[in-house]
């Protein structure tokens, strides 16, 4: 079987003999995407381009993205979910309405069954069934080219509509579902988009592994038998006042799970008995002295969470109590408790992070930061070791004292000493005690959680606050103040962070003293004569490395993948009034940022050693 480097590998060449061009994969964390702490899925980055943004390198791309999704943390431990996972992605832009599903379909049966060797006889497909009321009608395209591949390898491909039959043996193969299971947009089903977002029919693919089950079965039960391994989006229609509008161009969305199509590989519906997560198996067997199989909920949490957080921490996301980085650390936690479990209590951590990154060849910066993510993921576990030592030990106290111990007093354990509630219920249980009024625990967690979240309401990811007109004008101010920044105090001066909502810039960058007004002057007529300049906007894509060596501004630069979007003001003359690393939106000519009023500088202050902090207006004339 394929090892993961091998499969992707598989993907893009195959890819690459049908004209497609590989891009690499974005960042776990995004950048200036309000809306999310992390990329959770292979379309999120590309939303832009699906919207109608010209993508550098071409209409007809694929790659293979990083994602994370949080809301499976607590329910890792079956033989299907993970927190960090690959999608595998193939986007059609501005395609042929004539062919771009015939190509899709064509293209991921092939690569699938000729080149995988997947056995088309436990290939399951579901279509839209089309709804009257919205005007939309049966995709009888996928129906139709789903039908003749079936047919094609001597299957007989029987549409099944609701109810189901599912036949008298093997029963159809082309499944059909109503918007709630085969409808894609970014607003979910088609009664909740917006006007003017765009949206379409999608058809899924879903792997049997086990072709003698009930014929009551079928695809959307989402029960053990069936796993969805791949959706092609076809993304046909606009929501406008009258209804839905077929688009003239369509889009294609492919997004598939890379572990998912291993395990149908394996023809094994357990996700972690894929070489995804052999030799790291292996490893804790070695530790443990204990066998997969006797422990399947713990090894499938200790080998997820690991490998989550060694991707974390090479996009940035170092261990720490805040937003990302407390994901981070909640997984290697939440990982070191569970191996107690199983006998696991010397340090593993860094021995498990380090397989990880031996075996991702095909991310060519992980292997490079080894030793970063490697010190990184070790030091949080002594240092959570540690905090279970000092946590038990503050347990102990309280016994010793004769005192109950409550769930409030359980939560005061945890937020204090990051000890866990289960940990307290086990010591608790060793000497012959329990716990009064446990759910005054998940009371405490809920005020607190509450708490956090008012606290961090005017905290935005990527450091702005949405996407709107004002806002993004700011946005593309704070290019210009940073290179007035640079030009009039020198190139020591880099963004240090940056907070951006319509009504005002907050703004951190390096420097070791105070600004005089006077040097504050001169940046803030540099900022406005850019405005005035009306210089072009201009994109352009290089590899990181590249961009590096070139010296172009930029901060961050471990959030960004191999290939970077470099952002430039230029003005008719030729005066490059910015040239910076970015990711997020920007006016097309600076105009634009002067429709908004006069920037103005209203203050500058310390923020930290070495680091200033401006806010920036835009006041009205």
């Amino acid at each position: 079987m394929m090892n993961p480097n091998e499969l992707r590998e598989s993907f893009f060449e195959y890819m690459r003999e049908k004209n497609a061009v590989t891009i690499p994969s974005s960042s776990l964390l995004p950048e200036n995407d309000p809306t999310t702490l992390f990329t959770g899925s292979g379309m999120q980055p590309m939303v832009p381009y699906l919207l109608g943004e010209t993508h550098t390198s071409g209409d007809h791309l694929v790659n293979i993205q990083r994602c994370i999704r949080t809301v499976d943390i607590e329910n890792i431990g079956d033989n299907s979910h993970l927190t960090f996972f690959e999608m595998i992605g193939r986007w059609q832009l501005k395609a042929n309405p004539e062919t771009f599903k015939k190509d899709q379909i064509h293209f991921i049966w092939e690569w699938q069954i000729e080149k995988l060797g997947l056995d088309p006889e436990n290939l399951y497909v579901t279509v839209f069934k089309g709804n009257p009321d919205l005007n939309i009608d049966r995709d009888n395209d996928a129906i139709e080219i789903w039908s003749k591949l079936f047919t094609s390898v001597g299957i007989d491909p029987i549409i099944e509509n609701e109810p189901f039959k599912f036949g008298a043996s093997r029963g159809g193969r082309i499944f059909l579902y109503d918007e709630n299971e085969n409808w894609w947009s970014r607003a979910g089903k088609p009664a909740n988009m917006p006007i003017g977002e765009l949206g379409g029919p999608d058809s899924e693919m879903f792997y049997d592994f086990n072709p003698d089950g009930s014929q009551e079965d079928h695809p959307a039960l989402e029960d053990s038998r069936f796993m969805e391994i791949g959706n092609n989006v076809f993304m046909t229609h606009l929501k406008t006042d009258d209804g839905f509008k077929a688009l003239e161009q369509p889009n294609i969305d492919y997004g598939g799970g890379l572990e998912r199509i291993a395990a149908a590989i394996n023809n094994n519906p357990d996700i972690y008995l894929t070489p995804f997560f052999e030799k790291t198996m292996q490893k804790i067997a070695e530790l443990s002295g204990l066998a997969y199989n006797e422990a399947k909920k713990e090894f499938r949490i200790i080998l997820d969470h690991i490998r989550a957080a060694t991707f974390l921490i090479y996009d940035g996301a170092l261990p720490n109590n805040v937003d990302a980085g407390y994901v981070t650390r909640r997984l290697i936690r939440r990982a070191i408790r569970t191996a107690k479990k199983i006998n696991l209590h010397n340090d593993f951590t860094a021995d498990l992070a380090s397989i990880y990154i031996d075996e991702s060849s095909t991310y060519s910066e992980l292997a490079n930061n080894k030793d970063k993510i490697i010190n990184a993921i070790d030091a949080e576990e002594k240092k959570f070791r540690k905090t279970l030592e000092s946590g038990e030990k503050e347990i102990h106290k309280f016994l010793a004292k004769g005192e109950v111990i409550t769930g409030k007093k359980a939560f005061y354990f945890y937020e204090t000493y990051g000890f866990p509630f289960e940990l307290t219920v086990e010591i608790l249980e060793e000497n012959n005690s329990s716990i009064q009024n446990p759910e005054e625990f998940e009371v405490a967690a809920k005020e607190h959680s509450d708490k956090s979240r008012t606290a961090a309401a005017g905290k935005f990811k990527g450091g702005l606050a949405d996407s709107s007109e004002v806002t993004t004008a700011f946005h593309s101010a704070t290019h210009l103040l940073l290179a007035g920044l640079r030009e009039i105090l020198g190139d020591h001066v880099h963004q240090k962070g940056s907070n951006i909502t319509a009504e005002r810039i907050r703004f951190d960058f390096s420097h070791g003293e105070k600004v005089t007004k006077e040097e504050l002057e001169k940046v803030e007529t540099y900022v406005r004569a850019g405005i005035a300049a009306n210089a072009n906007a201009t994109v352009r894509e290089v590899a990181k490395q590249d961009a590096i060596d070139a010296g172009i501004e930029g901060s961050f630069w471990e959030k960004y993948p191999d290939i970077v979007k470099v952002y430039s003001f230029q003005d008719a003359q030729g005066k490059v009034w910015s040239e910076e690393l970015c990711g997020g939106p920007h006016v097309e000519e600076t105009a634009k940022i002067g429709e908004q009023g006069i920037f103005t500088i209203k203050k500058e202050g310390s923020s930290s050693a070495g680091v200033r902090r401006i806010k920036a207006v835009f006041v009205q004339v």
